[in-house]
């Protein structure tokens, strides 16, 4: 039986649950308490980060994408990966909206309601350091834990200035999620994509299950909460990908939300880790920050760090457009989406991951 380690408040957890159940893959869950971290996780892996499986051959995965793919070739029917051109670019990018942006709604709905989260964040964060601890401790002890986590927010870019911007943005992203699932179960029909699987660690762990911002997605997105509570229950979906390569029109505004939010900040961090690198000619694994750099929602422009992380999940929807011999369809898909010609130009940064970490591949 494949393990899961990991917790339930976990944005990246969440997702690989959700695929693990989705595929009807038998597992165990094992929770990564303090002592878990530094006898299994860090050991086997060299790095901090949930969630991990470890296969019944004793092979030790870190890192959902991988996870994901790994699992595929052991369990090839029905793939999360569509055959048709349009579904697997939408689906690929949307992952890369879901794993690499959505962080940023899920880190402010989570960090920056005290009075509503934080007795239960803190409980949660406890419970995984000191599970049979009494809860005042485990509180006490949450607080010195989430504390790290609570750091990371201004590094997203969340501030004052432009947290109203923000608040709209995903408000309005909930809306239109909202009118995508009225008509669909998943993102693309009767089956969930990866698209679907990036999208539910941020809107379930973080979204859905924290006290402020599940009350929420209950009041303004009623469907969002059913699409959640379909990915992360136990049922195997039997239906199927839209037929003919069909990318529904409610689909569009999310896509357009990730080109004009996201887009750019991945196009000028492939720029930023150009001139890192120039910088740093002694080194092949990049750092997880390089720095600060613009981005602007909701016409509020702010900083953040500069995130290279991002490159490796954006080069896998790039390196499969580039792959298609025919891109007539998947262009003008593109076109009303509004990316431009960035799939078309490419990534001057090659990335790969080894050991766990991000390195350059060329």
């Amino acid at each position: 039986m494949i393990k899961l380690y990991g917790s339930q408040f976990s944005l990246f957890t969440g997702k690989a649950r959700s695929y693990l159940k989705k595929k009807g893959i038998e597992y165990q869950e094992i929770t990564s308490t303090l002592s878990v971290y530094k006898n299994f996780i860090i050991p086997r892996t060299g790095v901090r980060y949930v969630p991990v499986i470890q296969t019944e051959d004793d092979v030790v995965i870190q890192d959902t994408t991988v996870i994901i793919d790994t699992l595929e070739e052991g369990y090839p029917e029905r793939s999360v990966y569509p055959d048709s051109p349009k579904q697997k670019l939408a689906s690929l990018l949307l992952e890369v909206y879901g794993d690499e942006w959505l962080v940023i709604p899920a880190m402010h709905y989570r960090w920056n309601f005290p009075e509503k989260n934080e007795k239960f964040i803190y409980s949660a964060f406890g419970s995984m350091v000191f599970p049979k601890a009494p809860q005042f401790i485990q509180r006490f002890v949450g607080k010195k834990v989430g504390a790290k986590f609570k750091g990371f927010v201004p590094r997203l870019g969340i501030s004052d200035k432009n947290i109203p911007a923000l608040e709209a943005s995903y408000e309005q992203l909930l809306s239109d999620l909202n009118t995508h699932f009225k008509d669909h179960d998943f993102i693309l029909g009767g089956r969930p994509s990866i698209g679907d699987f990036g999208l539910i660690g941020p809107l379930y762990a973080h979204l859905y299950r924290d006290p402020y911002p599940g009350e929420l997605m209950k009041k303004i997105a009623p469907q969002v909460c059913k699409w959640v509570e379909r990915m992360i229950s136990d049922e195997v979906p039997q239906g199927e990908f839209l037929a003919d390569d069909q990318i529904p029109e409610t689909l569009m505004p999310i896509l357009q939300r990730m080109a004009s939010e996201q887009l750019p900040v991945l196009l000028d961090t492939d720029q930023r880790l150009t001139q890192w690198r120039e910088e740093n000619t002694d080194t092949t694994e990049v750092e997880r920050f390089i720095g600060m750099h613009k981005f602007t929602v909701e016409n509020v422009e702010s900083e953040r760090a500069v995130l290279p992380f991002s490159l490796w999940m954006f080069k896998r929807p790039v390196d499969f457009y580039q792959s298609l011999d025919d891109k007539s369809d998947v262009d003008d898909m593109l076109s009303k989406a509004n990316f431009g010609s960035a799939l078309q130009q490419g990534l001057a940064n090659d990335l790969a991951r080894v050991n766990n970490v991000v390195v350059f591949a060329d």
